[in-house]
């Protein structure tokens, strides 16, 4: 008998089915591989199964060892044994990681929080997933990657007997990324069950007894790992079949776009300290060059430094186009002026107004473009939108449609539209495929190599190994702040980059 059935689940929203009879089920000590492309309803599913869409709001039932549940919010799925991580971080900035980890369940004696038992139990729950931070630290002090690791610190405290895990390694490097399968493993041994939901595919096989694949709201075929093939899930997933899902544009010797020389950042915690040291590299015409490096090693930190966006000091040169060396831009205006442009690996903080539309988002960067004597040209203004809207192939009702509504692709796609607008020399990315799904990958990475074949210069930032020595033609790597190697073509293997990350500098 299964340890959870998902039975016939039906959930609808204003004008849309999002699930249409969806049926699952787990097994004990079982990792059961949840995919499908964004908007497939794994996660409507998952938030069904967990009790944040309670029980009245659908129609079907949830089975617990062969009885009914019935779930009226997250805590009473918690009280039944199943733990949510969400793809979104449920984590309060302000409050301290120890704060985070057992907020809700502080160990109180005479209604005085024991502060000291919050500190010993914080650090047995980071320990488990092997996170080497201060407790007290304050989370929004915290990267993505090491918030996402006190997310599911966090989770795995709970001794929940299911763990529900929603894109749980997106933004982990890949060493924390196999640290965390290690410990599911583990977690399996002791009988201990998982629902994984990932776009990493790799993970999915590594990992996942069985995979259960959605599309469009319907399950559309469940089966032993063994008994699949990647291209075979991809093709479930998609409804076709995506070949050539890395099309690394051809190695030319175009003019150069962008040359760093002796490039240094402070850390803005700790002045005094460097997050990076001495990096100089060049990026040519229609070159895409990747930028590798374990979590901490300082990539976000160069292409954000080069964008003028560093929230500390910059030393160094850059000369952009040919031009004479100049001293770092002090403000992201400057560098969007000289034809840079970020895609930032936050893009809901940093990349996008939710509540705006998705035409007032593509034209945030170049409003001057449309205002004339202080007037904004709103049909001028919505044609060039339109534009970006149809090439992008951005899955949307219209251009009004607010980009909150949007799935995490279409989302990412509206940030690329939006730089694009700029006209930029050089595009950074960084992370540009964190959280979206193999069908919306495979379209950014045909963009990518559609840009450089235009002439552009693509500096890719990614955690993903396949991802970046597929697209790249060389790869800068970085170990704790500086460089350690730059790899050409063939050169640039999985050992030669890991080898070079881990390297002591």
């Amino acid at each position: 008998m299964a340890l959870l059935e998902l039975k016939s689940i039906v959930k609808e929203f204003p004008g849309v089915r999002a699930l249409d009879g969806v049926s699952f089920d787990l097994k004990k000590g079982e990792v059961h591989a949840l995919c499908g492309e964004n908007g497939a309803g794994k996660s409507t599913l998952i938030k069904i199964l967990c009790g944040y869409y309670p029980t009245g709001t659908y129609q079907g039932e949830i089975l617990l060892d062969g009885k009914p549940v019935h779930f009226k919010n997250l805590r009473a799925g918690e009280e039944h044994g199943i733990a949510l991580i969400a793809q979104e971080l449920a984590l309060v900035p302000e409050l301290s990681v120890a704060e985070n980890l057992l907020l809700g369940r502080e160990p109180v004696r005479a209604g005085l929080i024991r502060w000291d038992r919050v500190r010993a139990e914080a650090e047995r729950a980071l320990a488990l997933v092997g996170l080497d931070v201060d407790p007290e630290r304050k989370v929004k002090e915290l990267g993505i990657g090491q918030q996402q690791m006190v997310e599911i610190a966090k989770a795995l405290a709970k001794n929940a007997e299911i763990l529900v895990l929603d894109e749980p390694t997106a933004a982990l490097t890949e060493a924390d990324a196999q640290r965390l399968l290690r410990f599911l493993s583990e977690l399996r041994a002791k009988g201990v069950s998982s629902i994984y939901i990932s776009h990493r595919l790799e993970e999915v096989f590594q990992i996942a007894d069985r995979i259960t694949v959605l599309r469009d709201g319907r399950s559309v075929g469940t089966a032993p790992t063994a008994e699949l093939t990647t291209d075979r899930v991809i093709a479930l997933m998609v409804g076709r079949e995506v070949k050539n899902l890395y099309p690394r544009p051809p190695v030319r010797e175009g003019a150069s776009l962008l040359k760093v020389e002796h490039w240094s950042v402070e850390d803005p915690l700790n002045p005094g300290r460097l997050v990076l040291r001495d990096v100089s590299f060049d990026v040519r015409q229609g070159e895409v060059l990747g930028i590798a490096g374990l979590m901490g090693a300082g990539r976000t930190a160069l292409v954000s430094s080069l964008f003028g966006a560093s929230r500390s000091r910059v030393t160094g040169r850059l000369s952009v186009g040919g031009q004479a060396a100049r001293a770092p831009f002090p403000s992201p205006a400057e560098a969007i002026a000289a034809g840079l442009a970020l895609v930032s690996e936050d893009r809901k903080r940093f990349g996008l107004v939710l509540e705006a539309s998705i035409a007032e988002n593509i034209t945030l960067a170049t409003l001057r473009r449309f205002t004339h004597r202080g007037l904004l040209d709103h049909r001028s203004r919505e044609d060039e939108a339109r534009a970006l809207f149809a090439s992008l192939r951005i899955k949307a009702p219209g251009l009004h449609a607010l980009v909150n509504q949007l799935s995490g692709g279409n989302q990412q796609k509206v940030v690329l539209a939006k730089w694009l607008m700029a006209q930029p020399r050089v595009l950074f990315l960084d992370e540009p495929t964190r959280g979206i799904d193999v069908g919306a990958k495979a379209e950014i990475y045909q963009l990518i190599a559609e840009l450089a074949a235009r002439g552009l210069g693509v500096v890719l930032v990614s955690s993903d190994l396949p991802e970046l020595l597929g697209m790249s033609q060389r790869v800068l790597v970085l170990s704790q702040g500086r460089p350690t190697a730059q790899l050409d073509g063939s050169a640039a293997t999985p050992e030669t980059v890991m080898a070079a990350a881990t390297m002591k500098a």
